[in-house]
């Protein structure tokens, strides 16, 4: 297979070479309202109660002169990252960075629900938004300002690259859990009571793992940090306002501890899809924790991953490598379209009966009827369906992992890629380099409820494991002493 042959042939090359750093951090955020992506009604924002940035990391690795691999890797405080919007940064920037291969920039959304709506092509979004044509800024208008804005971070980023090193550590911090609850039936419920009787569990676990990634300059001193959490960052999700969620409160307590006010932060959502910031049960317990310190939720969530990454730093700056292997592995990955079952088809069509009957249908009832017909139309064209192209990144640093994904992956396929690894300690990235929507279990499925329904779901089980046994042969490829 061809994806093998270069997996194969890059092999070969990846060895020991020095490390050119540089990072950068600018502000995303408009200086004008915005409609706010996220939820299914309109939200216009009224103020800023945390800005949102884009910041980005610089990898060059070089011997004897010559280029070994390059990477730039970008986070932005965005619910996802639209193809479109890919596509449009990737054109901008290229002539800016003649000598660096835009496809290898790794552009990921930490996916808070309190910023900009970036595009309105159906194909890319769930729903679209009536948004006022007075006194709004445009997501056309939004989304030109972003890409000059993610551009001058990458810019800055590869420019101010010079010789350094990376080391990586291991914390925990509980952030997100498990959304998705379990009754006596067998049926599965988003944010459901689970003091109901016939509540029997969470449908699966979560990820407790804080995994950052350190950058460093010559003389040792800190210039970024990239810092990997299985939780989307979606605690005041449903506000009208720009809100970087609990990032903005970790990086600013994390800068404050380390005296480091120009720190760059990345944050990285792991593979998160059914997991949540919001807690499902001890609620009470954990809202008289937080109000003992006098604290909001979002800052202790900001408290909690601060802390378990300053728990490491001094780990971190006793283990830096300033000539680690470094190689990146971009290739676009077909997998199968999540197959419509028989009751699926017949609950949508029963469904777009109701709809279509609605006298005065609201935004809501016309995204339900576009998606149950889509459902239709999927189910009886599958033969003719094509695959989703998913644009996916390996990269080896050291002895770890970095792996991409354009989904809201669930948490399980994380931690089969984590647990087959030849890597010592592996990123998972999801909503990275595109926005493929969530990507369920079969236990999901069986469960239904929102993310384990077709509506959101382009790629299903079948694709998922492809995409699990995909990444773990590109990892295998990067570290081919490693035992399989």
């Amino acid at each position: 297979m061809k994806l093998i042959a270069l997996f194969l042939c890059l092999s070969a090359a990846i060895q020991a070479a020095e490390l050119r750093i540089g990072s950068s951090t600018v502000s995303i955020t408009p200086d004008q309202p915005v409609a706010l992506a996220g939820q299914f009604g309109t939200r216009i924002s009224q103020s800023v109660e945390a800005p949102i940035i884009a910041a980005a990391a610089a990898i060059e690795s070089v011997e004897g002169g010559k280029v070994v691999d390059q990477s730039i890797l970008i986070s932005c405080d965005l619910v996802g990252i639209h193809h479109s919007v890919l596509a449009q940064f990737r054109q901008h920037l290229k002539p800016l960075l003649p000598d660096f291969d835009v496809r290898k920039v790794i552009v990921s959304a930490t996916h808070t629900h309190t910023a900009p709506v970036t595009s309105e092509i159906p194909e890319e979004t769930l729903i679209t938004y009536p948004i006022p044509k007075e006194g709004v800024m445009q997501p056309a208008e939004y989304t030109a300002f972003l890409i000059e804005r993610m551009s001058q971070a990458a810019v800055q980023a590869w420019k101010s690259r010079k010789p350094g090193g990376v080391s990586w550590t291991l914390g925990f911090a509980q952030i997100g859990e498990n959304r998705r609850s379990v009754f006596a039936d067998g049926h599965a419920q988003m944010y459901a009571k689970t003091n109901d009787a016939r509540f029997r569990g969470m449908e699966a676990g979560s990820d407790s793992g804080i995994e950052t990634l350190f950058f460093w300059n010559a003389e040792k001193q800190l210039q970024a940090v990239a810092i990997n959490v299985a939780c989307p960052s979606q605690e005041v999700e449903s506000r009208s306002a720009l809100n970087a969620d609990f990032w903005h409160d970790a990086r600013e307590q994390l800068k404050a501890k380390l005296s480091l006010p120009d720190l760059t932060v990345l944050g990285w959502c792991s593979a998160a899809g059914d997991q949540s910031p919001h807690p499902q049960y001890r609620k009470d317990a954990e809202a008289r924790m937080i109000k003992l310190r006098g604290l909001t939720r979002q800052q202790e969530l900001g408290r909690r991953i601060c802390n378990a990454v300053f728990d490491t730093v001094d780990a971190a700056k006793a283990d830096i490598r300033t000539d680690a292997p470094f190689g990146h592995i971009v290739e676009d990955l077909p997998l199968p379209p999540r197959k419509i079952l028989e009751r699926e088809y017949a609950d949508a069509k029963k469904n777009i009966a109701q709809y279509s009957v609605v006298e005065k249908p609201d935004n809501r009832v016309i995204t339900m009827l576009a998606l149950e017909k889509g459902i239709v139309k999927r189910f009886e064209e599958a033969d003719k369906l094509p695959p989703y192209e998913m644009e996916l990144h390996v990269l080896r640093l050291g002895d770890i992992a970095i792996t991409t994904n354009t989904f809201e992956l669930y948490l399980d396929w994380g931690i089969q890629m984590k647990a087959r690894s030849p890597a010592q300690q592996t990123f998972v990235l999801q909503l990275t380099n595109g926005c493929g929507m969530y990507l369920p279990t079969a236990l999901a499925i069986e469960g239904g409820s929102y993310s384990g329904l077709p509506h959101v779901n382009k790629v299903g089980p079948e694709g998922g494991q492809i995409l699990v046994d995909q990444t773990v042969r590109a990892m295998q490829a990067l570290f081919p002493a490693a035992k399989p």
